[in-house]
């Protein structure tokens, strides 16, 4: 007995399934061939030296997309977010093309504490800037494979000479930081000593001590995380401890990357603005968290009635309480800004409360006005 045939509308709908694979196969047909051709660009720029990212060109090709949104029945937003991700895959192919050329300009650097997530993250992004990467982290002692291989070593101490390295990274929890610095500065290497922790202050004594040697450190700051990619974005934060634009020239070359933006502060103001920037914004998402467990609500009845402020908010608190509890710990701890970030953002409790208990409306208005003034974005 042979099977019934499939209703009507289920054969309709199979055959246009595969007219959208047909289609689909096309649209990656002609990515293959954008790719391609991004390629050939790439080659041409890294030949003569030019940027692989050029700001106007790309906000052309934005304009053009937002122009046939419409005719494609979505979104605008939706049609640049479909061509914003073309162009990153674009600028990865053309940064790609230039690594050989960058090869035969590039420096031998030592990574510091490369087998941890700052580290390995360094040494991709470096990597790709045409630089020959050693590595050192203790996790490579035990592991004769490894300690073997050349550019790998368990300790600072089994290199014999670090002056065959243009640059010295140091990409170690946040409290060895001083410890690697002196024992780097006891050596006084004649490269670049470059170290990134998150708070400095702490600091300062080592790096005096390195200064007074004749080593030159620059005090390097990630505004990311070890799983940030590195065809977004990507903002750096150089404490510089003298002329802003020396050591800006100094450590540009070592950043190269179509994506870098590279800001220059005072050493010492450099804390006080982690104090905001990483204090309060961990503090508050910490804060979140915390304040929902003793809400005494099973987490599947927020979610299931999750508001999108909430789903949002969720989202990045989760992202902070999944970090490394103890060095989240140690940017609280060792900011010595932390004591007014705290203060404020209990003012900033109380006063909210008062205003709701005593319903100001117009008191509630002004607050809320001021704190979006300050959050408005200037670009």
């Amino acid at each position: 007995m042979n099977a019934p045939d499939p209703p009507a509308e289920t054969r309709d709908l199979a055959t246009l399934r595969e007219t959208i694979a047909r289609v689909d196969r096309g649209i990656l047909e002609l990515l293959r061939r954008r790719m391609e051709v991004a390629a050939e660009i790439g080659r041409i720029k890294a030949g003569d030296g030019l940027p692989v990212t050029v700001k106007n060109v790309e906000e052309r090709v934005l304009a053009r997309a937002r122009q046939h949104a419409e005719a494609c029945g979505i979104s605008e937003k939706v049609m640049e977010e479909i061509f914003r991700d073309i162009l990153r895959a674009s600028v990865e192919r053309q940064h790609r093309e230039g690594i050989a050329l960058r090869e035969l300009a590039g420096e031998r650097i030592l990574l510091v504490g490369g087998a941890g997530g700052m580290g390995t993250w360094l040494r991709g992004f470096l990597a790709l800037g045409g630089h020959a990467i050693d590595l050192v982290d203790p996790s490579y002692g035990p592991l004769p494979v490894i300690r073997e291989a050349a550019g790998r070593f368990g300790r600072l101490d089994e290199i014999s000479d670090l002056d065959a390295y243009a640059a010295i990274f140091v990409a170690v929890p946040l409290g060895a930081v001083g410890s690697v610095i002196e024992e780097i500065a006891v050596r006084r290497p004649r490269g670049l000593v470059v170290e990134i922790a998150s708070i400095k202050d702490h600091l300062q004594a080592p790096l005096a001590a390195a200064q007074t040697a004749g080593v030159r450190v620059l005090s390097l700051h990630p505004m990311f995380g070890p799983s940030k990619s590195v065809y977004e974005p990507l903002t750096f934060v150089l404490a510089a401890h003298g002329d802003l634009d020396e050591e800006r020239g100094l450590i540009e070359p070592l950043l190269n990357h179509p994506y870098t933006k590279l800001v220059v502060v005072p050493f010492l103001h450099h804390d006080r603005l982690m104090g905001w920037l990483l204090g309060l914004a961990h503090l508050s998402n910490l804060a979140f968290g915390a304040a929902l467990t003793r809400s005494g609500i099973d987490r599947r009845e927020l979610y299931d009635c999750a508001s999108t402020t909430f789903s949002r908010q969720a989202a990045t608190a989760l992202a902070v309480l999944s970090e490394d509890p103890d060095l989240y710990l140690d940017i609280q701890r060792l900011n010595p800004h932390r004591t007014a970030v705290y203060a404020a953002a209990r003012e900033a409790l109380d006063e909210l409360e008062r205003l709701v208990e005593t319903r100001d409306h117009e008191g509630f208005r002004a607050t809320l006005e001021a704190a979006r003034a300050g959050l408005e974005r200037y670009d």
